[in-house]
């Protein structure tokens, strides 16, 4: 037999676990008769601010927690009756306080949102923000935290920020919308996340995923002075979003009010520029934008000016380093700095930044179809950046420290090589867009000093247009147009280009000669396996709406001298040229006659030319030789 002791202890723990389940199994009864859904709604009042409303009665649930089920809860701007709530759910689990509920009071330690609506509307600056509260606790600490950073020089006294509890917030199969003209758009739906801040003076983080444009969006967010970030004062923040088109993060100190500013470390990175930019809808076309870039740096500044110290830049994997400044004060972003690469890829920096840049080459565009210029792009971004770079690549031309300079401004896009090693000599080069009322206008210029012409022929693609040896290229075109066709049907300029001792490649002149004396057309082809030593060579042209006119091709050799004249249609790359060859022996030639020659007729396609012998004639016979025209 137990000892009384013993027997009565067990009765106490009898009577206790009695008193504790009828407890537990009067809780739905006195919730349902104290947690009334009006206490409820003024809780929830009380600290988000809105005007709160519950459409039935709460569920209370005990197991496996005490809380309250509601269902269509709505948050209302107070004096808005008919102005769709800022916020709605169909469903809220709220956790409650068991010990509190028996008070007769409601204390929450968690609330769970489902299918929950956000409304944002559009500010009168150009923000979308939901419509937020005058009161509540929320609002009153930050309006007491602020009132304390304004007395202590930007710094808070702990004491006077609120230590309330808050809790945790959950959200499921959400979406934010905007509010206009009585109709809601949807711009981000399965908003799934949580908002955890334990009292109001701790740290507070935020991890939320949804879809914008199409997109999986993660967000995270925390900050151990959450409070002092609402009121104004200096706070640190660590943030991210990750999406598949693009990543950013920022860890640093930021200032939301009263010379609002940023300082920290900022990082960003997309696969693909275009990509990012049709997802993001930014309105500015980058044309033929590609490839990947990335940025990273110690961003610092307020609302209208920036500065990106240290900065990396990495654009289809070639990195450079730099300063970038950018400034909002006027209305048009502008941004301005200086970068230096190791490597780069002058096409993509271009694509990327300004529509000055082709989708595919020059000669291709004509082919392919018309490739319009977004000139309107040097009316919504500002633009100057140095540039510098100890190897660069155009297309298939290399080069060597590299200087150049982007420009883009009031209409204007210019980009200018004003100094660069290529072809074992030196080159300059720009090209600029003026977008004016007529029309646009379009200048390009390239300049060859003292340059080896066998590799820049070979680099462009047309090597047996350019000698073997050192000299001078210069072209000059301007004219308007929209696109890259047109601007090249349109154009108006020169070409001129001179060479000192060298040779013509891919030219047998014996060959050539016999060819001609046998008489009947033939591919220049055919007399192509050899090599023709020159003492120099002179060639001079005009460009007028699309067509080349060679006023002067002249080679010199102790084998004689070769000369061509006549136009090269650019559109179908057509050739129609007079040309002859002139003994070295040849004596000058008397009163204006053409000396004793063989004389043909160039025909054909830039790539598969064909010569049409027309005649060899004695001093006697011979005329003046008038160029095709």
């Amino acid at each position: 037999m137990p000892s009384p002791l013993v027997r009565r202890s067990i009765w106490v723990i009898g009577a206790a676990a009695l008193i504790v389940g009828l407890i537990i199994a009067m809780l739905p009864l006195i919730a349902s008769t104290r947690l009334v859904r009006d206490r409820i709604a003024y809780e929830m009042s009380s600290w988000s601010g809105y005007r709160v409303t519950i459409d039935s009665t709460p569920e209370i649930e005990v197991w496996p927690s005490f809380r309250a089920v509601l269902t269509n809860v709505a948050m209302t701007q107070w004096g808005e009756p008919d102005h769709p709530p800022v916020i709605e759910a169909e469903r809220m689990e709220i956790k409650l306080s068991a010990l509190a509920a028996l008070g007769g009071n409601v204390v929450f330690s968690s609330a769970s949102m489902i299918r929950p609506t956000l409304r944002v509307e559009r500010t009168a600056d150009g923000h979308y923000l939901p419509a937020l509260p005058a009161g509540g606790r929320i609002a009153s600490s930050v309006k007491a935290t602020r009132e304390a950073v304004a007395a202590n020089a930007g710094q808070a006294e702990p004491g006077r920020v609120s230590s309330d509890p808050f809790g945790m917030v959950e959200v499921s199969d959400g979406r934010v919308t905007v509010f206009a003209d009585g109709k809601d758009r949807e711009i981000l739906t399965g908003v799934a996340g949580r908002v955890s801040w334990p009292t109001l003076n701790s740290t507070a983080t935020l991890s939320v995923t949804g879809i914008w444009r199409g997109e999986s969006v993660a967000i995270e967010a925390s900050s151990a002075k959450p409070l002092m970030l609402f009121a104004g004062g200096e706070a640190p923040v660590t943030a991210s979003l990750t999406a598949k088109p693009a990543t950013a993060s920022f860890d640093g100190i930021v200032k939301t009010t009263e010379n609002p500013f940023v300082d920290g470390t900022v990082k960003f990175s997309a696969p693909s520029l275009r990509r990012m930019l049709e997802w993001s809808r930014a309105d500015v076309s980058p044309g033929s934008a590609i490839g990947s870039l990335s940025i990273a740096g110690r961003m610092s500044g307020d609302a209208q000016r920036l500065k990106l110290d240290n900065a990396e830049i990495g654009l289809d994997g070639n990195p450079g380093m730099g300063v970038l400044n950018a400034s909002f004060a006027d209305g048009v972003p502008s941004i301005a700095g200086t970068l230096a690469f190791e490597t780069l890829d002058l096409r993509s920096f271009l694509a990327a930044f300004t529509p000055l840049a082709p989708v595919a080459g020059a000669a291709d565009a004509a082919q392919t179809g018309p490739s319009e210029i977004d000139t309107t792009f040097a009316n919504r971004m500002n633009l100057d950046l140095r540039l510098s770079a100890g190897h660069a690549v155009a297309g298939s031309v290399t080069l060597s420290e590299v200087a150049a300079n982007v420009q883009v401004k009031n209409g204007l896009a210019a980009f200018d090589i004003s100094d660069a090693a290529a072809f074992d000599g030196n080159l300059q080069a720009g090209i600029r867009f003026d977008r004016k009322p007529e029309g646009t206008q379009v200048e390009m210029r390239l300049l060859a000093s003292d340059i080896e012409g066998g590799a820049f022929g070979a680099a462009t693609g047309m090597p047996r247009l350019f000698p073997i040896g050192r000299g001078n290229i210069s072209l000059i075109m301007k004219g308007p147009g929209r696109t890259w066709g047109s601007i090249l049907d349109n154009a108006e300029g020169t070409i001129s280009a001179t060479f000192g001792p060298g040779a013509l490649s891919d030219f047998d002149l014996a060959g050539f000669q016999k060819r001609s004396a046998e008489g009947g057309f033939f591919a220049l082809g055919d007399v192509s396996k050899g090599t023709l030593p020159i003492d120099g060579a002179e060639f001079k042209a005009s460009i007028s709406r699309g067509v080349v006119k060679i006023d002067k091709a002249e080679a010199k050799s102790p084998q004689g001298r070769l000369w061509l004249t006549g136009i090269v249609p650019y559109v179908g790359r057509g050739l129609a040229l007079s040309g002859g060859i002139v003994p070295p022996d040849q004596p000058a030639a008397q009163n204006g006659a053409t000396p004793p020659q063989a004389m043909f007729f160039v025909g054909g396609s830039w790539n598969a030319p064909f010569i049409s012998p027309i005649r060899s004639t004695p001093p006697a016979l011979a005329g003046p030789a008038a160029p095709v025209q």
